[in-house]
């Protein structure tokens, strides 16, 4: 239903505007429709009408109000004080907007961003006469006390500086040196401005050779995430995708973490918005929000916002990367964000390709994911995006458009299972549906920092999985008794590698984060029983004394017993497990002897 008004038609239903009479305007510019002053961005261009996607509500607005060009598409401005902040899509702080219009977000605030007003110490790294070029670290800030602000000359810049001021206390605003650009003068700032869907440039895209540890044995070992890689987490409802990626925000070896709702529900907004202030980070036990960006955007905002928030969460990830830091994003979620793409295209009257989604989805997908990374900056430091995308299939059915896409983009697959959740198994990474392709990539790595047979390890404990998976599906249909002891005992070590090496408690101290070494030696553990038990079962042992329970229990328990610095508790294990093995086999010597 449309309402025709002169010069402008709105779309009721949401934030989509036409208006004639646009010559002079460009796509994808950024302009202010109406008295209010509403934010939008020109998303397309034909002969003298545009079509206007609004990040505020449209209602109310009235017949012939103008909208103003900024000259400039959709851009933020990056500076001291994202760090610790919590914005919306378009990068408006939550804290700035509460104390002007309560506990809703008023229309017409305008693009808030940055305090223009704190005073910041800048200790100035440059001098009159020196030769700067784009990329180069001109001032330093102390932005928290986990982060140092690297202020960078922006791109296309180069030239001698002119005036350089004194270390000191600055606002965002002020000019604290002067480059001479070949004639034309150019004032440093404590800020540069970026449109946010384009890439910023970089000298070198690198190998993506490290592994992001964060302590998840699943991941860790079984499903790794490399720095600068790209993950994606699909789960349905319930499965735990919030609670992964709050443990991953937590505990990943990231220097900066970015989380971006886009377009979840409020309860789950609320959730992080009250949690994420209350986390200490484990390196430095200072906030974890001191070395975290939030941007909140529930399900009820404005669509157009909703699809924004990626491109200003990515953005912002790699103006600091640019640092030379490594920063993880963590998407929660890109379906919401492709309902919002569903959306606009069918307020844009687009034709619908799969399930009603725009037939650019793929491509879409793609440029998100791509902006990912491992590289070499303009000042020459290596820094990273690392994009882990949560996605909300309905019904948890993996083979719709959004999720097949990620699949296709996302280098690491990290399959959330339903059965696994409602087992209280968590994280609850499916161990038969997941997979990553950093495997290959990271081996180097795993034989440089971890062990040189840990990836062998890794193969032969997926083969027991998948072997107990074709087990069970025999067991249901004749039961486990008609099955060889030789089989029966992988299901057996299923339940040890399960229990004791995939489960996780992330409220014990222990459990919660596993360093990459003990991973190792438990899986060493693991191996070294299921040695023992497949060898005692070949020699005809009972089944029964094989798999004594106290053997087996010690082992899962070593998760909880062993502790994180001290190992030496291993050894005690693996002297277990040979004393108890080999006086079984004793027994049974001594009993067989005596019957001959």
């Amino acid at each position: 239903m449309e309402k025709k008004l002169k010069g402008v038609t709105v779309s009721i239903n949401g934030p989509v505007v036409k208006g004639s009479s646009m010559e002079g305007f460009k796509a994808r510019e950024m302009v202010m429709v109406g008295k209010k002053k509403l934010l939008a961005e020109v998303i397309s261009l034909e002969k003298d009408m545009a079509t206007i996607q609004v990040y505020e509500e449209t209602e109310g607005l009235k017949i012939s109000e103008e909208i103003i060009s900024t000259g400039s598409p959709l851009s933020l401005t990056l500076g001291p004080g994202m760090i610790g902040n919590v914005f919306d899509g378009i990068q408006r702080p939550l804290e700035d907007i509460k104390k002007i219009s309560g506990d809703f977000i008023g229309e017409g605030i305008g693009l808030m961003s940055l305090d223009r007003e704190k005073l910041w110490e800048v200790k100035i790294l440059i001098k009159e006469g020196d030769y700067v070029e784009e990329g180069q670290f001109y001032a330093e800030i102390q932005e928290t006390n986990l982060i140092v602000h690297r202020l960078m000359v922006p791109k296309g810049i180069s030239g001698k500086i002119k005036i350089a001021k004194e270390s000191g206390n600055y606002r965002l605003e002020d000019v604290v040196a002067i480059i001479d650009t070949f004639g034309e003068d150019y004032n440093l700032k404590l800020y540069q401005v970026w449109p946010v869907r384009e890439p910023r440039p970089v000298r070198e895209r690198m190998a993506i050779d490290r592994l992001l540890i964060t302590g998840q044995r699943v991941l860790d070992i079984f499903f790794p995430i490399a720095k600068g890689g790209t993950a994606a987490l699909p789960g349905g409802f319930g499965t735990g995708k919030t609670m992964t990626q709050h443990q991953l925000a937590k505990w990943s070896d990231a220097d900066i973490i970015i989380y971006i709702g886009c377009g979840e529900r409020g309860n789950e907004i609320t959730e992080v918005l009250e949690d994420f202030p209350k986390l200490i980070d484990p390196r430095s036990q200072r906030p974890l929000m001191e070395r975290t960006i939030l941007i909140a955007n529930t399900s009820n905002m404005p669509v157009a916002a909703r699809e924004a928030s990626v491109y200003t969460g990515i953005t912002m990830a790699e103006y600091y990367r640019d640092m030379g830091y490594h920063v993880a994003i963590m998407a929660d979620s890109t379906s919401r964000w492709a309902e919002a793409l569903r959306e606009i295209s069918g307020r844009l009257e687009e034709m619908p390709a799969e399930e009603g989604y725009p037939a650019y989805l793929p491509s879409r997908l793609a440029q998100f994911y791509e902006r990912a990374g491992y590289v070499k900056t303009l000042s020459e430091r290596e820094g990273s995006v690392t994009i882990i995308g949560a996605v909300s299939p309905p019904g948890g059915d993996f083979s719709e458009p959004v999720t097949e896409n990620s699949k296709r983009f996302a280098n690491a697959f990290l399959a959330l299972d339903r059965k696994l959740a409602y087992a209280r198994h968590y994280p609850a990474v499916s161990y038969l549906n997941s997979y990553s392709g950093y495997v290959k990539q990271l081996k180097h790595w795993y034989y440089e920092n971890v062990s040189e047979d840990v990836l062998e390890l890794r193969e032969e404990m997926l083969y027991i999985l998948h072997e107990e998976e074709k087990l069970n599906s025999i067991i249901q249909l004749v039961g486990e008794d008609v099955l060889p002891d030789e089989q029966r005992i992988i299901l057996e070590i299923s339940r040890v590698i399960k229990r004791g090496f995939l489960q996780q408690n992330a409220n014990h101290k222990e459990d919660t984060f596993v360093p990459i070494n003990k991973q190792y030696e438990m899986l060493k553990v693991i191996h070294h029983l299921y040695m023992k038990a497949h060898e005692a079962v070949k020699l005809g042992l009972p089944l029964s004394e094989v798999r004594s329970s106290d053997i087996f229990e010690e082992v899962i328990k070593m998760k909880y017993t062993v502790p994180n610095d001290d190992l030496s508790k291993i050894d005690d294990l693996y002297a277990k497990i040979d004393s108890y093995y080999s006086s079984l086999k004793q027994r049974y010597d001594m009993k067989r002897e005596g019957v001959n």
